[in-house]
């Protein structure tokens, strides 16, 4: 078996890891190795934001199934996850949103003050840099573009008058307790995405400390005792050893760092035994709390000016010669936050909009002009798990999110509410005159409430927001820390979208760029 040897051992470039990868290695001393099961970033698609659904189920992306949910007609929802440099940020929407000061400070009760909005925010302002904008915080030189959309469809502003129409207000983006509706804030440089990969990875990798494996996956952590001292993995159809002097540090995300703690005997004893595995440390909680965002998209025929349009000549000139047109969009062009019931402090709904048939996923033939609009469930009180299928650790693990299974049927109530909200916003002029048929659902049913049933049903999907299968606190039941060390082990830490002892109430890219942050200063 070959091995190296380096200070730190990274596994995963993703929206944290490649963070981490590239702050340890700012100390020209400290020697680091970075491992991403997948290639290098170099696929046109990667970096032309519109194009990012023509990533999914190729070899870029995990391509995960959860198993069958019987709250959605026992389907079995399609999970996208980057499996690159940049991880799901060389994947995602490039949305920019922060999230609730308060569900930061949620995070500080359950693990300590240092998790607090006030201390999160500090770190904000650390990463991001606004471009061409007039923000409150221009100024910055975060190595994160934060830019406003280049060239948005008109179908955007109007859906913003439709929500003040409805009774909704509009506001900036990223305040610390939104109320309101916004045109999406982008990680984009010039028109172009601006991965973790981007930003951070790629300036670092000049470094002679730094080394970047790709098609490196990471198979098992090495123990001496219960002390992690190194990392297996597989590149090229051979075996390899990559020791770690001082620690090692998982950031594959909410799937793959539990699936590899697992792989590892690092779990529930009982779980892991039936497997066939070692214990080396029983951790009930890995794997379970997963929480995700569920979103349900309702839509509608429309004459022109949409996303359907984007991939004509034209607009490949338009965006290769001035990085403007339809194909600088990402899709999610605008959003806002709403009350699924009255009596809430917070909301616990945000609604999307896509001037675009982004149907399936994005995943096939559009059927025409559509736009897209819909709630995601913020904070459901379904919690679901990651498992082993097996002890191969290049079999994928199973990813079963429960979804509107709490037992009060509170998750489904709010996205039914959400639903009629989205229906209600679609209704007001400037687009209630200009929308036409349902193109999601297909097939209209007898009455809208029944129509929304079936949306929710059959068509509700992920938004590619896992959290919390290896969540942090204070509690002994916790699977890390609140400084990120694995319980009960020693030079281990997870620092990853995993980590979050509850889902925030936006997006979990900029959360996750924080804890890669954190996590390099926890560890210098």
């Amino acid at each position: 078996m070959n091995s190296s040897i380096a200070d730190y051992v990274v596994v995963g470039t993703g929206s944290s890891g490649a963070v981490l990868a590239a702050r340890l290695s700012e100390r020209s001393a400290t020697e680091v190795i970075a491992l991403e099961a997948g290639p290098e970033d170099k696929n046109q698609a990667v970096h032309i934001p519109a194009a990012f659904s023509k990533l999914f189920q190729t070899e870029l992306d995990w391509n995960y199934l959860t198993t069958p949910q019987p709250e959605l007609g026992d389907r079995q929802v399609f999970w996208p996850r980057g499996k690159m440099l940049g991880g799901s940020s060389s994947m995602n929407a490039m949305m920019w949103v922060r999230g609730f000061a308060a569900d930061y400070d949620a995070w500080a009760r359950a693990a300590g003050p240092g998790w607090s909005f006030a201390n999160v925010v500090e770190y904000f302002r650390r990463i991001e840099s606004v471009e061409d904008a007039a923000e409150p915080d221009e100024g910055r030189s975060g190595p994160l573009r934060i830019s406003h959309q280049r060239s948005p469809r008109g179908w955007t502003e109007d859906f913003l008058a439709a929500a003040e129409h409805a009774g909704f207000k509009r506001e900036r983006a990223n305040l610390a307790q939104p109320e309101g509706f916004t045109q999406t804030m982008v990680c984009q440089k010039r028109g172009a995405r601006w991965s973790t990969a981007d930003a951070y990875l790629r300036p670092a990798r000049k470094r002679s400390n730094l080394t970047v494996l790709t098609g490196a996956q990471a198979t098992r952590i090495v123990f001496e005792g219960t002390r992690a001292v190194g990392v297996e993995y597989r590149r090229e159809g051979q075996t390899h050893l990559v020791r770690a002097r001082k620690e090692v540090v998982l950031c594959g995300g909410a799937i793959n760092s539990p699936q590899l703690l697992q792989l590892s005997g690092v779990g529930d004893r009982e779980e892991l035994r039936r497997q066939g595995i070692p214990v080396v440390q029983h951790l009930p909680e890995v794997g379970r709390n997963l929480t995700d965002h569920l979103i349900s998209l309702l839509g509608f025929a429309v004459e022109s000016d949409t996303l359907f349009a984007a991939e004509k000549p034209l607009e490949l000139v338009n965006y290769l010669t001035r990085r403007q047109g339809m194909l600088t969009s990402n899709v999610g062009e605008a959003y806002g936050f709403a009350r699924s019931r009255p009596d809430l402090e917070l909301p616990d709904l945000e609604i999307i909009f896509g001037p675009a048939p982004f149907y399936d996923e994005g995943i096939g033939v559009a059927p025409g002009h559509g736009v897209a609009i819909g709630p995601i469930l913020l904070q459901p009180r379904s919690r679901g798990t990651v498992t082993l299928a097996s002890a191969d650790p290049m079999a994928k693990a199973l990813v079963d999110p429960r979804y509107l299974s709490d037992p009060d049927g509170a998750d489904r109530a709010a996205l039914l509410a959400g639903l009629r909200i989205a229906h209600r916003i679609v209704s007001a002029e400037p687009l209630g005159s200009r929308i036409g048929r349902f193109l999601q659902p297909k097939r209209e049913q007898p009455t809208i409430e029944e129509t929304l049933e079936d949306a929710l049903t059959w068509h509700s999907h992920t938004l590619y927001h896992p959290t919390s299968t290896c969540r942090m606190g204070t509690d002994t039941a916790s699977v890390v820390t609140p400084d990120l060390k694995v319980r009960g082990l020693d030079g281990l830490r997870v620092a990853d979208a995993s980590v979050m002892p509850t889902i925030i109430r936006g997006h979990t890219h900029a959360p996750a760029v924080v804890i890669g942050e954190k996590a390099a200063d926890l560890l210098r």
